[in-house]
């Protein structure tokens, strides 16, 4: 047994497209137990004279209008996967772009949305994805990204035509490589690789790698029995495999009778991929077998010692042992980092077991623990990411967060030794986990427990990318959080998600959808009584106004959030409110008022004792007076601004006021004086005026 390791480990999600240069493969990746390939030798000649076969376009005399399509067809544990993997490797220094990865399809045969897949894809090349986006704009966006490049698509696990079809590049130079389980009808020009059996020769060869050459020799006819017996599926196979494997003393011969006694009996379950996992799982012990069964709940089939250890309730070192028992025995793949996969092909299986075998209540509670671990887990991820670097160990003073974590109780196995591993872990675990939090909000009976994790997800990320670069993940996040405030009647909750909502679709351009959720949130905010919320809904809606141009209407409901600010006191609010309503008022020409407002937020910084924010409310007050045709009043006001900035130690905005002077200075006739306080501001910042200007030309 391994020793398991003392801090959670990093893994990406089993369904994350990864953007590979063909030598990019690291070792363990090739050779872990169960991706050999065995046989294909036809199939893979097939394929690769594919690419090169005339098109039905090229035979009209028209140009390919899309990327060659590439099919490998066959039943889940017919090794489609495993080819498809070892054909892009082969075929990968033909399209030096790099290769993209995605898998269409969940363990529990559920569709990937198609929004996820397209974004997954977009951030593998690099491209911003904006929040909120829908499918059709995400996926012609990649259609974008790939136009002119030669890239490697695979999607594993494809349903149906329509599924595939958003997806395919419109760029002849680019190649995609599709696997699923029949034809692809409606996708013009392609031609499938059907995958059988293995030969029987392949089949002996995949039973000598995983039992060894010894055991075969000895009854060599029995090999060929027991391929037969699996129907040479390499997914039975790894499996009888994997049961002789922990069985030495067991005949080949034994193994083949057992698995013909198997037989009888009809209906789904008695194919040869389920007669040997039916072996396999009911030759485990009574903890094993009920921690198998467990397996389906894991969000991706993504599986790490974590998760079991939360499911099966037993220690993580104890877990980590379980799921290098089960990888030997067939059961779970190796994956990248150190975790496990669920095969595809074994998920219904154990689904169907767990419905069968376990009490609904015993289900719910290990879907709950398991939703608690990663909850503590994401808890000490945001801690990690506000604490000094230091490794763990008992040489030298320990970081306080540290101390305050291990007296406050938090195991070791749950604690992060860096702010780099705990970014690397959830970087790598951000799609399952909100497939976690997805499932805790849709199954309706652990709501406490979703918000939970949505609020640990939302600060995760927030402290380790901060809340902009986070921004594709944090709407489907807030969407969430409404969805469970909707369902419990939570409106202080519901009102939150709807600001969040409303800000990020503001942030990309969505004015009409960010007016609808500020007003959605202003009733919420009035029902619940929460005055935060109203006065910033209120503001918000002022602002959306604000963009469309709508001057009237933005200073009205500015006007509304400042009366109500002014009524409870909060001073700060009111000095910004002031300060907004005075942007308004100078857009609309209005300087009067503008003057008036600001005038009123320079007031209210300074007896806040807000000296960055008095320096910034003089320096608008001089950029009015400058709108207005009072320049003198303007160079007063901004060398008043300059020397509130140097107080402040705002080294970016006094260099902005000085170039302000400098442009005043120019209008009004001193060029020397406009020179030399253009010198003093490149001396603050560089040689980078851009950095900091604040012109005042006219509008």
């Amino acid at each position: 047994m391994t020793k398991a390791s003392t801090g959670p480990t990093a893994h990406p999600a089993q369904d994350t497209p990864v953007r590979d240069a063909p030598a990019q493969h690291t070792a363990a990746e090739q050779d872990a137990p169960g991706t050999e390939l065995f046989g294909r030798r036809r199939e893979l000649k097939a394929l690769r004279e594919d690419i090169a076969r005339t098109g039905l376009d090229t035979l009209t005399g028209r140009k390919a209008p899309r990327a060659r399509v590439l099919l490998i067809a066959g039943r889940p544990g017919s090794g489609r996967t495993t080819l498809a993997e070892h054909f892009v490797r082969e075929t990968a220094d033909a399209y030096p772009d790099g290769i993209l990865r995605a898998r269409l399809r969940l363990p529990d045969g559920e569709r990937v949305p198609a929004d996820r897949t397209a974004r997954t894809l977009l951030e593998a090349l690099g491209r911003p994805t904006p929040p909120g986006a829908d499918e059709d704009e995400l996926t012609e966006a990649l259609r974008t990204a790939l136009a002119g490049r030669r890239t490697l698509l695979l999607l594993d696990d494809a349903a149906d035509a329509q599924q595939v079809d958003p997806f395919l590049p419109d760029e002849p130079g680019c190649l995609a490589v599709i696997t699923a389980e029949g034809p692809l009808t409606g996708i013009p020009d392609v031609r499938p690789c059907t995958l059988g059996g293995l030969d029987t020769p392949a089949a002996v060869d995949l039973l000598r790698a995983r039992i060894g050459e010894v055991r075969v020799a000895v009854d060599p006819r029995a090999a060929e029995a027991l391929a037969e017996e699996c129907e040479r599926q390499p997914a039975a196979l790894v499996l009888a495999a994997g049961w002789l494997a922990a069985h030495p003393q067991a005949a080949l011969a034994d193994l083949v009778k057992k698995l013909h006694g198997m037989r009888q009996g009809g209906g789904r379950d008695r194919g040869p991929v389920t007669r040997s996992f039916r072996l396999v799982h009911d030759s485990l012990p009574a903890p094993a077998q009920r921690a198998l069964r467990l397996l389906p709940l894991a969000p991706l089939g993504v599986l790490d010692a974590h998760t079991v250890s939360a499911l099966a309730g037993c220690s993580v070192a104890a877990a980590q042992s379980l799921l290098e028992d089960f990888a030997g025995l067939g059961l779970v793949r190796p994956g990248p980092y150190g975790t496990f996969g669920l095969p595809g092909c074994l998920a219904p299986l154990l689904q169907d077991l767990l419905e069968a075998r376990e009490r609904p209540a015993e289900v719910q509670l290990a879907r709950a623990r398991m939703l608690e671990r990663t909850v503590r887990l994401l808890l000490s991820c945001q801690e990690a990411a506000e604490e000094r670097e230091e490794p763990l160990g008992p040489v030298g003073p320990a970081a306080p967060g540290r101390e305050a974590r291990a007296a406050a109780g938090t195991p070791r196995a749950l604690r992060f030794g860096s702010r780099a591993e705990a970014a690397v872990w959830l970087d790598a675990r951000v799609p399952a986990l909100a497939a976690a939090a997805s499932l805790a909000v849709a199954d309706g009976e652990l709501d406490t427990l979703a918000r939970r994790l949505v609020a640990a997800l939302v600060r995760a990320l927030a402290a380790h990318r901060g809340t902009e670069a986070a921004a594709p993940e944090l709407y489907g996040l807030h969407g969430l959080v409404l969805d469970v405030s909707d369902r419990l009647g939570l409106h202080r909750e519901r009102a939150a998600a709807l600001l969040n909502l409303g800000d990020l679709d503001a942030e990309t351009g969505r004015t009409d959808e960010a007016l609808d959720r500020y007003r959605a949130a202003l009733d919420a905010g009035r029902t619940a009584g929460d005055h935060y919320a109203v006065g910033r809904a209120m503001e918000s809606v002022g602002g959306v106004h604000q963009v469309l141009g709508d001057w009237h209407r933005s200073a009205d409901w500015y006007g509304r959030a400042l009366a109500q600010g002014q009524t409870r006191g909060e001073r700060a609010d009111v000095a910004r409110l002031y300060g907004r309503l005075g942007n308004v008022h100078t857009y609309a020409g209005r300087y009067g008022e503008a003057l008036r407002s600001w005038r009123s937020a320079a007031a209210g910084y300074r007896k806040l004792a807000d000296v960055p924010g008095h320096a910034k409310a003089l320096s608008e007050i001089a950029r009015v007076q400058e709108y207005a045709g009072r320049p003198d009043e303007a160079l007063h006001t901004c060398r008043a601004a300059v020397e509130l900035a140097r107080k402040a130690g705002d080294l970016r905005l006094q260099a902005g006021l000085q170039v302000r002077l400098a442009d005043t200075l120019d209008r009004l006739g001193d060029p020397a004086a406009a020179r030399l306080h253009r010198s003093a501001a490149d001396h603050l910042l560089g040689e980078d005026p851009a950095a900091c200007e604040i012109r005042s030309g006219s509008r």
